[in-house]
This record gives structure tokens, C-alpha cells and sequence, in this order.
């Protein structure tokens, strides 16, 4: 198998491991490396512990031997080591000058010789006060050898067979191996229990996320405690009463739309339908016809409008990229320029003093151009309409007939209309707009009443008189 494809392998075999199979995983493998640690510490402790029980009892042994003239002669008449009540030693003298090998000291076995060498000379020599270590025999079997200084320039060696040592570290280790493997398991078993009932919330949302998936209903779940997965259940809630509220939205945006778009769609459709009956019958006169081809013009401006303010209204997301420093006081008297155009009959007051924030200027021109519009279409002939602007609050005013306080908490709802302005053209999305604007800024806008009982809207924005470095 090439290499990448063992790798996207093992990739689709850890992406197909379930968050329970890979708690109890992560336990088990937490907990065998504990044990492990501990097992082997435990191993390497109570070996060292034996050999230095064993090397502290030989030397003890020795020493106390070394004083004893008949040990050296009994050891030179070659008497067996068992025989003098050390049976589990083997017993010898080191004079320089000559090699004494130790006997065997076991009953029924012959032929086993340990060979000494200079660490125990050295002691018999005086250069070294004892001589502790590990030597093998012919057979492999292994001994461990102390030597201490006799009577005379000699050295008393004692040797002890590590078999039976080597043979309880053995039984140790399998001992410690078991129970290090029993403990394992047991944790694996105890992790994945402690994964299934822990993870059991999880499970739930899960399934509960499967089954919006698969039926649209956006039905809240059921939060237990206080814990992080209470937590996360109350995040998916939130979530799903956004979704909730946005998808509700969206219908009735669609539903608005199509409501609103039937009039002019209604108007236009029988507008043409008399052009072309009217066609057929010989044409209409000259003032007739045109009468109707601005009504129809204008209906079509209408829908257009309309179309650009669900356009508008359809940008829910935050800010883009495209932010830049925008002059408050340019944006504003651009509307106001556009808006006299539109009503040369106003007298349009403005006071506005600078303001900077980073922001949209097509969108924050659409806003204050749809609240000057509104005011000049409430305003009556030859009226006021006052802007101003300190310190980032906009307003304005016109002399118009005001809200009703029950128009008040609805003028910024898509497509209201009082039913004072049903009789007007317009879609009711503007304000909307406004809103929406505004709100995309940082800022906030409310509707009250102006000083002669005209309607008074009041921006808010943040940023600052001097313009952003």
C-alpha cells in the first residue's frame, strides 16, 4: 500500500471513531501508562531492595567469618561448604601467588567453578577494603561474590547463587504484568461506561440536530443542570430560536412582498391591457394616452423601488470589508441635495456639525435620504423640513400631521402602513431601511414627535468629530 493511501486510510478509520470510542481510548491508554509507570518503578524497586538485602547479608557474613582460623583451615582440607552449616554459599581463600577456585558448595553439583580475578586479589593485596559483585559460571548459572580481608594477606570470598533472587523477580514481574494488564482492562471498562452515560447529552443533541435535519422542526430541547453540556444545549436552543425567528422573517418578508408587489403588478397589467384595447379600437388622444403612460411609468418606478428595498432589506449580515471613514456631513447634504430636487416646493433647514465613523456611505446616504423623503411627503406645501446633526445625533423634523401614538412602536416594521399613508404611494420599507442601516452602524433610531406636532426621527451614531487617523 503507497503511502498517501495508507494515510487517507488511517484518516477515514480515526474519522469514523466515535467521541465515546475515543474517550475510552484515551482513558485506557492514560491508565496503561500509569500502571506501566508504576508496575515498573515498583519492579526496578523491589529489585534493587533484594540485591541490597542480599549483598548487605553476604558482606555481614564475611566479615564476621574473616576472624575465624578453623574456617581457613577447613576451607584449605577442601571440607564442603554445606558441611560447615553455610549451605547456600560457596566458601574460599584468595592468597596472592596462587588461584584457589571455589569449590561447589550444592550437594549433587559437580564441576561448577566460579574463576576470581583482581577485584578480590586487590582486597587480599589490601588495596581495596571489599569486593562486591556478579560473576557467571561455566553453566551460566549466576553468582553473587563479595570478598573481605582475612587473617594474614588473604581474602575471604563468599559466593551465593542469584537463582533463587532471579527466580522470585521473575514470579514478581509476572505478578506485576497481570495486575498491570487487569488494570488496564478494568480501565477500559470503567472508561467506556464513564463515556457512554457521560456523553449520554451529547447523544441527545445529536439526535435531536438529526431529527431537525430531517423534519424542519425547530422544537427546543430539554436542558438538564448547569454544566457545560447544559450550556451547550442552551447555545443550541438560542441557535435554534434564531433560526426560528429568521426563517419566520424570511416568510413574511416573502409573503409582504408578494402582497405588496400584486397592486402595482395588478395596475400595470391593466394599464396595458387598455393600450392594447385602445390600439385595437383606433388609439386613444394624445392626452389620454400619455396620462396613462405615466401612470404606467410611475408604477414602474414604483416596483422598482420596491424591488431595491427588499433588496436592501435582504442584507442581514454585518458590516463587509469595505468599510471606510465616511464625513457624516457629506452624507447628509447629499440627501438633502437629492431630496430638493424631488420637492422644490420645501424649505429644507439644516444645521449640521462634523462627525466621523467608519461605515458604508452609499447605505448611510440611502438611510437619510429615506427619512428625508418621508418627511417631505408628510410635509405640506411651501413646509419646513429641519435636519441636524451634533455631536453624531441626527434629526428630523417636519410639519406634517405626526404619528399617532398607536403608528409609534410600528413605523419601522416591514411594509407597515398607517392608514393615514395607505392612500400614498410608497411600499412601506423605508424606515425599515433605516432601521436596518442604522443598526448595521452601531447606532440606534426612534420616531417621536417634533416641537409644532410634526414627526421627529432621531439617529444616533457612533464615531467621532475629528476624522479617524
Amino acid at each position: 500500500m503507497s503511502e498517501p493511501l495508507a494515510t487517507r486510510v488511517r484518516e477515514r478509520a480515526r474519522d469514523r471513531t466515535t467521541l465515546a470510542g475515543r474517550v475510552t481510548a484515551l482513558a485506557t491508554l492514560a491508565v496503561a501508562i500509569t500502571v506501566a509507570g508504576v508496575a515498573l518503578s515498583a519492579y526496578f524497586t523491589a529489585r534493587v531492595q533484594i540485591q541490597q538485602s542480599l549483598d548487605e547479608s553476604l558482606l555481614t557474613r564475611a566479615e564476621q567469618a574473616a576472624g575465624s582460623n578453623r574456617l581457613s583451615i577447613l576451607t584449605s582440607q577442601q571440607v564442603p561448604s554445606w558441611a560447615l552449616g553455610a549451605a547456600d554459599v560457596r566458601i574460599a581463600f584468595v592468597v596472592p601467588g596462587r588461584s584457589v577456585p571455589i569449590v561447589s558448595a550444592d550437594q549433587g553439583r559437580e564441576g561448577e567453578q566460579l574463576v576470581l580475578g583482581d577485584p578480590e586479589l586487590d582486597v587480599a593485596l589490601g588495596r581495596s577494603e571489599s569486593s562486591v559483585r556478579t560473576i557467571a559460571a561455566a553453566n551460566g548459572v549466576r553468582y553473587r561474590v563479595v570478598a573481605v580481608p582475612a587473617e594474614g594477606q588473604a581474602a575471604l570470598v563468599l559466593a551465593q547463587s542469584l537463582e533463587p533472587t532471579e527466580r522470585t523477580l521473575g514470579k514478581l514481574g509476572l505478578v506485576t504484568l497481570l495486575f498491570g494488564a487487569a488494570g488496564a482492562v478494568a480501565a477500559g471498562l470503567v472508561g467506556w461506561a464513564v463515556a457512554r452515560n457521560g456523553l449520554r447529552p451529547v447523544r441527545r443533541l445529536t439526535t435531536a440536530a438529526e431529527d431537525i435535519a430531517r423534519t424542519e422542526k425547530l422544537t427546543p430541547i430539554e436542558v438538564e443542570g448547569n454544566d457545560e453540556i447544559a450550556r451547550l444545549a442552551t447555545s443550541f436552543n438560542a441557535m435554534l430560536a434564531a433560526l426560528s425567528a429568521s426563517r419566520d422573517g424570511q416568510r413574511q418578508l416573502v409573503a409582504d412582498a408578494s402582497h405588496e408587489r400584486r397592486t402595482p403588478l395588478t395596475s400595470l397589467r391593466t394599464n396595458i391591457e387598455l393600450l392594447r384595447q385602445a390600439d385595437a379600437a383606433g388609439g386613444l388622444d394624445v392626452d389620454a394616452r400619455r396620462e396613462l403612460l405615466d401612470d404606467v411609468g410611475a408604477q414602474l418606478e414604483e416596483m422598482t423601488t420596491l424591488i431595491g428595498d427588499l433588496v436592501e432589506l435582504a442584507r442581514d449580515e454585518p458590516l463587509a470589508h469595505t468599510v471606510e471613514p465616511v464625513d457624516l456631513v457629506e452624507v447628509v447634504e447629499r440627501a438633502v441635495t437629492r431630496v430638493r430636487r424631488r420637492a422644490p416646493g420645501l424649505d429644507f433647514a439644516v444645521h449640521v456639525e462634523p462627525w466621523w465613523l467608519l461605515g458604508e456611505a452609499d447605505s448611510l446616504e440611502r438611510a437619510v435620504t429615506n427619512l428625508l423623503d418621508n418627511a417631505a411627503k408628510w410635509s405640506p406645501p411651501l413646509g419646513r423640513v429641519t435636519v441636524g446633526l451634533a455631536d453624531g445625533v441626527l434629526t428630523v423634523t417636519d410639519e406634517g400631521q405626526g404619528i399617532a401614538e398607536a403608528d409609534l412602536p410600528h413605523v419601522f416594521d416591514r411594509f407597515y402602513r398607517s392608514r393615514e399613508s395607505r392612500a400614498l404611494p410608497g411600499s412601506g420599507l423605508g424606515l425599515s431601511i433605516v432601521r436596518q442601516v442604522v443598526e448595521r452602524h452601531g447606532g440606534s433610531v426612534e420616531a417621536t414627535h417634533g416641537p409644532e406636532g410634526g414627526a421627529r426621527f432621531v439617529v444616533r451614531l457612533p464615531g467621532d468629530a475629528q476624522p479617524p487617523a
